[in-house]
């Protein structure tokens, strides 16, 4: 097949006939040669006779050019001329598909399987062997090439991985001869400059998370975009345990894109006991592993250790620890007792409340830990305002030196009223919180001025006297507050701002992951990891990886991201990490890049000799006219039966029209997704080709219907795919739906998601059927029932796959019916169930091809064969239920019928 651009030609030899054209125009043109003039005296009779028939000499040019246009449409209809022409490849060699199959292919798999699938019946037709390389799994050694029929068997068991395709793969292969065809998942990495191929790009934007970061009490997340510039906004979801224990929705932000931008900054505020529950984040819609960021301890409930001493259970509301107890407990796991058993635990947190003096060996001891990412926190009190601790020289374990005494403000021979705290400052951990008027502070530990005391001050009070300092020791940091932990002091432990304010500080003490030296020698297991498309899986068995490869983790299949436990710990591995970027794939100079979605392959041969046939029809009529022989009264007829002809156009271009009230139809809600509306035609026009084989039904073709403007109530089923994204019907759509439904119609929803949990689920598209079937009047739902009418209105089935085998398909609740004893089925109403709920996806089981053939792939072998087969079955059962109702339960009243007649 010859052609140019997006046009070809079957036949391209006989476009030559076109030079024949200006011939042709000569001999038309062509006249007799000019009669020589002789004068006659008897001419002179025939002067001021009139002929009423007279003839041309000449044929006019716009007939001509009338009939060079007929004859030009004939030759390029003859010619065979396609529009968008389905290339079958390049010559008769391999054919070799490369394929990224990342996670940043997730977002579009099926369409990338579609578009391999149709290169492979392609290279099958044209006898050709090929072979689909993806780049993310482990490739054998040699090239396995195998007729592409069955590498069209072998399509469904690729999947996208969660991590970076493997270019240096490639360079044992050697590819000469082969065509080499590469699908790009449209992200630029190193190595792959080395592919001089064919290039299939979806151009659509790519979209990741980076972890998220904890820091004075709200979360940051980042989002990364290549390949889109314009400003756009998109949810952010957490998502961890509800109150039942089933993952749930715990809270959603909205994420803006400037125009150019490539990344954006979100922070997030969540209550610390939802933060614990948080086990990740991901970007609404976006089918990816990339779109999620698992979280880790980094987020979760912190250890506290309080150093007790004798006495402090004495009186529980003058004891510090009583205060802080209560403030801690609500987030964190809290221990108590002394130095030897704290310390070996690994808190988090410790806790010294008025503690002057450690031993010696005990300062060595906490100093260790504090420089190894500990938080110390400290509270001033009469011991310490009477010790001598960190007065002449700073001491390790105090933030800054102190001053003899200390400062007692209202009381005698006092500094004035109690004071109240200035706002936080923005470099302060504590910035943003609310100050209430009431916290006041009577008596405090003063620092001494110094250089470095601005710096170290994270609270003051309103003339500027520190209340808070803090210093780094190491990898971890010394707090003093400089008021007691009770309200001897001041009424700050008596407020809320004094939980807010130790939750600041306990929960931005961990480091967000521990040293390559810390990790040595450690083994940690994997408990979940991510599948390309983001799903979170069990583990299983997975064997564990060694503590130094979660240092600077990149994820593999040795390393897949997920969730890794380990000594105490649980640490999260992301597809992408802090500091990564997103750049859009570039491809040499001259490649040749494609879409996913190809332009559908058009016949011009049938129009062109439409048009030439109308062409030569008005040239008849135009002949006629010049000749005289058309009449008045005739050519008026004559014009009106061409006007019509040409109304009627050459084919099936005209507007659809309803269907005639009786005939059976089915129809599709359009989603405006263009491949999920191709497939769910394609897979009613396979129910229908059954339908009419099997039964008495015969079905006109099916339709799709926009809800927004087609009537309804010509259609007893419609089947609705379910997308992420498609969009809400209008209010005047919703009052359509219900009328539809309350009139006797049935609507059939598809969210095609049973292989990521189904119906139910937490999956995109269910979370979009939740928003469409709110506003619809439907009745309550139960799971099908095993003896619903549905299982034998046609054909007796205990499953209803479709290209998934899920059970859990939804109808109208039945009502509670005991059956009968020796009756098979209950004894239900005539009813019609107005909405079947699923997510095995009916129509890519059912989908046909123009001529007949299955469309897409289902399962293995004849394994898969056999579930078409019952798909094809459940789907004459829908239609049979929905044309006749539930008939078939009057049938279990026969025997008794039979019996009774007998007596």
């Amino acid at each position: 097949m010859n052609g140019l651009g997006n046009l070809a030609f079957t036949a391209p030899l006989l476009l030559l006939a076109l030079v024949l054209l200006p011939i042709l125009w000569w001999l038309l043109r062509a006249v007799p040669p000019a009669p020589i003039r002789r004068r006659f005296p008897g001419i002179v009779l025939l002067l001021g006779l009139k002929d009423d028939e007279s003839q041309t000499a000449t044929t006019p040019w716009w007939l001509l050019m009338l009939r060079m246009l007929a004859l030009a449409a004939v030759i390029l209809g003859f010619a065979g001329p396609v529009l968008n022409p389905r290339a079958a490849g390049t010559g008769t060699g391999p054919l070799v598909v490369v394929m990224d199959a990342s996670w940043a292919s997730a977002r579009d798999w099926p369409a990338r399987i579609a578009r391999v699938e149709a290169m492979l019946r392609d290279a099958a037709r044209a006898g050709r062997v090929a072979a689909v390389l993806p780049l993310a799994d482990p490739l054998p050694e040699t090239l396995p090439l195998q007729s592409a029929e069955a590498w069209i068997g072998r399509l469904p068991s690729i999947r996208p991985r969660p991590w970076a395709p493997d270019y240096a793969a490639l360079e044992g292969y050697d590819m000469g001869g082969a065509e080499l065809v590469w699908v790009s998942d449209g992200l630029d990495r190193p190595g792959r400059d080395a592919l001089a191929a064919r290039v299939i790009d979806s151009g659509r934007p790519v979209l990741g998370l980076t972890p998220a970061r904890y820091a004075d009490g709200l979360i940051a997340l980042t989002v990364l975009r290549s390949g889109d510039v314009g400003a756009r906004t998109m949810p952010i979801r957490a998502i961890g345990p509800g109150p039942s224990g089933a993952l749930t929705e715990l809270a959603v932000a909205e994420m803006d894109f400037a125009a150019g931008a490539s990344e954006a900054e979100l922070e997030l505020s969540l209550p610390p006991e939802l933060r614990n529950r948080v086990q990740r984040f991901e970007i609404a819609g976006e089918r990816a592993a990339g779109a999620v960021s698992l979280t880790d301890d980094s987020l979760a409930r912190r250890e506290v250790a309080l150093l007790t001493q004798a006495g402090d259970e004495a009186q529980d509301l003058l004891s510090p620890l009583y205060y802080l107890r209560n403030a801690l407990e609500p987030t964190a796991d809290l221990i108590e007792g002394d130095l030897e058993t704290l310390l070996p635990a690994q808190p988090d947190v410790l806790v010294l409340a008025d503690v002057a003096r450690l031993s010696p060996a005990e300062t060595a001891q906490v100093e260790d830990w504090v420089r190894d990412g500990g938080l110390l926190l400290r509270f001033a009190g009469p011991t310490l305002a009477a010790s001598d601790l960190s007065r002449s020289e700073e001491a390790t374990l105090m933030p800054v030196r102190l001053r003899s005494g200390g400062r007692s403000i209202g009381g005698t021979l006092s500094w004035g009223e109690p004071k109240t705290l200035r706002p936080f400052d923005e470099a302060s951990p504590f910035f943003g919180l609310a100050i209430p008027e009431d916290v006041t502070v009577s008596s405090q530990v003063v620092a001494q001025p110094d250089p470095t005391l601005s710096d170290r001050a994270i609270a003051a009070l309103a003339d500027g006297t520190p209340l808070v300092t803090r210093k780094p020791l190491g990898q971890g940091q010394v707090v003093l507050f400089h008021v007691t932990a009770n309200a001897e002091w001041s009424t700050l432990p008596l407020s809320g701002l004094f939980v807010q304010m130790l939750e600041r500080l306990a929960v931005s003490t961990r480091p967000a992951r521990p040293e390559v030296e810390e990790l040595e020698g450690t083994t940690w297991v994997p408990r979940v990891v991510l599948d390309g498309f983001g799903t979170a899986r069990d583990a299983g068995t997975m064997a564990g990886v060694p503590g130094e490869a979660l240092a600077s983790p990149e994820p593999s299949a040795e390393l897949p991201p997920g969730l890794y436990e380990g000594p105490g710990q649980s640490l999260a591995v992301n597809v992408l990490d802090t500091g990564d970027t997103l750049a859009p794939a570039r491809y040499p100079a001259g490649t040749v890049v494609e879409g996913l979605e190809r332009a559908p392959e058009t016949d011009l041969m049938p129009p062109l000799l439409a048009l030439a046939m109308i062409l030569l029809a008005v040239d008849a009529l135009a002949s006629l006219w010049l000749g005289g022989r058309l009449r008045r009264g005739a050519t008026g007829a004559a014009a009106v039966a061409l006007a019509a002809l040409l109304a009627q156009g050459p084919g099936p271009a005209q507007a659809q029209a309803e269907p005639i009230p009786g005939e059976v139809v089915l129809a599709h809600v359009v989603t405006g997704d263009a491949r999920t509306d191709e497939v769910a035609l394609a897979g009613l026009t396979g129910l229908s080709a059954v339908l009419t084989a099997r039964t008495s039904v015969e079905p006109d073709l099916p339709r799709g219907v926009d809800l927004e403007t087609d009537e309804l109530a010509f259609y007893p089923l419609l089947y609705w795919p379910v997308t992420a994204d498609q969009p809400i019907p209008s209010d005047a759509a919703y009052a359509r739906l219900n009328r539809y439904l309350r009139g006797g119609g049935m609507i059939v929803f598809d969210t095609r998601d049973a292989d990521l949990g189904g119906f139910g689920s937490t999956s995109p598209a269910s979370q979009r059927l939740r928003d469409i079937a709110a506003p619809l009047d439907i009745p309550p739902l139960e799971p099908l029932p095993e003896d619903h009418v549905m299982t034998r209105s046609f054909y007796l089935l205990q499953d209803f796959p479709g290209r998934y085998n899920s059970r859990e398909v939804w109808v109208e609740a039945s009502p509670d019916t005991p059956p009968v004893e020796g009756m098979p089925f209950r004894e239900l109403n005539d009813g019609v169930t107005p909405v079947v709920i699923g997510a095995n996806d009916w129509a890519a089981a059912w989908a046909v091809d123009d001529a007949g053939r299955t469309l897409l792939p289902i399962g293995r072998g004849f394994a898969g064969e056999q579930q078409r087969e019952i798909a094809y079955r459940f789907g004459v059962n829908l239609v049979m239920h929905v044309l006749s109702g539930n008939y078939k339960s009057d049938q279990v009243h026969v025997p008794a019928l039979l019996d009774r007649l007998g007596n």
